[in-house]
C-alpha cells in the first residue's frame, strides 16, 4: 500500500523532511511508525506521540488503507 506520511517538530528534524510518500506492507499506524523509527532512528516511542489518519486523530491500531495520509505528532511545549 502507498501512504503519505507527515512529520512534525523533532520527527521532521530527524527525518530531514516534513512529508514523504512510502510504499509499505504495514497494516496499522503503530507498525508504520516502527518501520519509520528504524529507518530514521526516531528516539521517541509511539506511546509519547499522537497519530492522525486523514486529518483525524486515530488509535494506533486503526487499520490503514491505500492512499491514507498519516501524521505523527510529538508533544509540543509552548511558553
Amino acid at each position: 500500500m502507498n501512504y503519505r506520511i507527515l512529520y512534525f517538530a523533532s520527527l521532521r528534524d530527524a527525518a530531514g523532511r516534513d512529508a514523504e510518500s512510502v510504499a509499505s506492507d504495514t497494516q496499522d499506524a503503530r507498525e508504520l511508525y516502527a518501520q519509520r523509527q528504524r529507518e530514521y532512528g526516531f528516539a521517541m516511542s509511539a506511546e509519547r506521540l499522537r497519530v492522525a489518519v486523514n486529518g483525524e486523530f486515530a488509535a494506533w491500531n486503526r487499520p490503514l488503507s491505500d492512499g491514507d495520509e498519516i501524521a505523527f505528532l510529538p508533544p509540543v511545549s509552548g511558553g
